[in-house]
């Protein structure tokens, strides 16, 4: 008994039971992940609902979509924020009882003339600033004032403004059923968009190119007819055009609206909105969050009577008149709505306003067959420098080479099913990163085969050369490796799209080639000594 358990500890290498587990129970498993990746959607449902998303998903430049760059708006927003703040300077001097004149916008500023006793006041500047908030600047300089915005607080706000409106375009995306987009900052003031497979780029474009930017502000009822028509508005006052068309001036162009240029309240504070019917009639309801549905209330509270226009990107949707405090926080936009239409406007309102408008500064289409091509070029690499790859090593190593073969099969799979796990978005520089996955994955084997006949060469057994080969490549293996896996990371850090793809199957290729190279091709070498007991490497 003793002599048996000495004989195989001899003629096998150091590969223990639980390392055989381990590699076919990680290969099976990532191989199980692999398979709806290869199904079709119909097939995919009879799979556990928890596997039937966990695919592969084909970039734009494989499947084709829509690739569009966006440029955030910041001076329309920052023009509104100044009309917001000259008001609220305005409230401010009146609560502190600070008399003023001369108040203009200038530039990025709020500037007004004290009177000639102000200064007396002592005081009176700094109550000001304290009434604003800390955000603000308030300077003096003999009797001139100017309000602005700190330097901190500006580039706070522009950094919260492209925050805020990549997180809306990827809401509202999502919002029209479509899977996997790609939405990424460029820049300071720029946000691309690329969505593979969308078989409407148009429809995106009316989505995206609504900005959506909900507005409430009163009519002024004191401009006539005459005036509207003309063209003419006093100061605090714009003409806005109708969004109905069918509404019209007695000259024929678009009937004008006279509201004033304060916004009551801002369409940022919606918490939802749906499409819903009024006797019959297509409209869109919505509600504000608490701050918004109490100072509706408190607006409609004060103006009842009065009509109240909602306006939605320069044009008023509707104007009713307020005939009761509304205090619940909700409210109907009704218009000359089809259903579409009004699910449309739900949808915009539903992901959120936007802060600022969106200009399309450029726009690519990439079509089906294009996307096909790369397909099949991208196929026809991987298939070549695989086929390279395993003829190499076969003509050089011969039976280890066919075991570096199976390994890398193996690898394959364990690197499409990782990819499958995190449903990541194949590009192609993914399938530049997976081909030069295969020379990686084999370039452990080489190192290990090297050593393997370089012991072999000193006069040792194969049992013993194996082990030592193994053991003598694992440190340069593992240290090459972990170089490469730092520049992958770093690639992913600094890089912006289709780079990503390339570092993140780089990556994952790393990890799968350093489990293959040297467990599965050591678990098949064990198995070939066990079985065959050479007398010498075949190397």
């Amino acid at each position: 008994m003793f002599a048996l358990q000495l004989m195989k500890q001899i003629t096998m290498p150091d590969f223990p039971l639980w390392k055989t587990l381990l590699v076919l129970g990680v290969t099976t498993l990532f191989a199980f992940l692999t398979l709806p990746t290869f199904l079709s959607d119909k097939a995919r449902q009879n799979l556990p609902e928890s596997m039937r998303d966990m695919t592969i998903n084909l970039g734009l430049d494989l499947r084709g979509g829509s690739h569009l760059l966006l440029e955030v708006d910041f001076d329309t927003y920052f023009r509104d924020q100044r009309d917001i703040l000259r008001s609220e300077v305005r409230s401010a001097l009146r609560e502190i009882k600070l008399g003023y004149r001369d108040m203009m916008v200038d530039g990025q500023q709020i500037t007004f003339r004290l009177p000639e006793n102000a200064e007396s006041r002592g005081g009176t500047v700094e109550k000001l600033r304290n009434r604003l908030g800390f955000d603000y600047e308030v300077a003096q300089q003999d009797q001139q004032v100017s309000v602005s915005l700190t330097k901190q607080a500006y580039n706070a706000k522009r950094q919260q403004l492209i925050e805020q409106s990549i997180e809306i375009v990827s809401r509202r995306v999502n919002e029209t059923g479509t899977k996997e987009p790609i939405i990424q900052r460029q820049g300071d003031a720029r946000i691309i968009l690329q969505v593979p497979g969308l078989e409407d780029p148009a429809q995106l474009k009316t989505i995206l190119g609504t900005t959506a930017k909900m507005t409430f502000h009163l009519v002024n009822q004191a401009v006539s007819p005459e005036e509207i028509l003309a063209g003419r508005a006093p100061l605090g006052t714009k003409l806005l055009p109708s969004e109905d068309a069918s509404e019209r001036l007695p000259n024929g162009l678009p009937y004008r609206y006279a509201v004033n240029s304060k916004v009551e309240l801002s369409g940022e504070m919606l918490t939802g909105a749906n499409a819903t019917f009024e006797q019959g009639q297509p409209v869109v309801a919505f509600q504000f969050n608490s701050a918004g549905a109490k100072k509706f209330g408190e607006i409609t509270a004060a103006n009842v009577g009065k009509p109240f226009a909602i306006v939605l990107d320069n044009k008023v949707i509707t104007a009713p008149r307020i005939n009761s405090p509304i205090l619940n926080g909700s409210g109907i936009i009704t218009g000359n709505f089809t259903v579409e239409s009004a699910n449309n406007l739900a949808l915009l309102l539903r992901a959120g306003a936007l802060p600022a408008p969106l200009k399309i500064i450029e726009e690519r289409s990439v079509g089906p067959s294009l996307g096909l091509d790369s397909i099949q070029a991208g196929t026809k690499a991987s298939l070549i420098g695989l086929g390279g790859v395993v003829t190499y090593m076969i003509l050089t190593y011969g039976l280890f080479g066919l075991f570096a073969t199976l390994a890398l099969v193996v690898n394959i799979v364990l690197l499409l099913g990782a990819l499958a796990w995190f449903q990541a978005t194949l590009t192609l520089p993914g399938i530049a990163g997976i081909v030069l996955t295969f020379g990686m994955a084999v370039d452990a084997n080489v190192l290990i085969y090297e050593r393997i006949r370089e012991e072999a060469r000193r006069g040792r057994s194969p049992v013993s050369a194996v082990q030592s080969g193994f053991k003598a490549a694992f440190g340069t293996i593992f240290d090459s490796n972990l170089t490469t896996l730092i520049a992958a990371a770093l690639l992913f850090s600094f890089g912006t799209g289709t780079i990503k793809g390339f570092a993140v199957t780089l990556s994952v290729g790393i990890l799968t080639s350093m489990f293959s190279a040297i467990l599965v091709t050591r678990m098949l070498i064990a198995f070939w000594i066990r079985w065959a007991h050479p007398r010498s490497v075949p190397l």
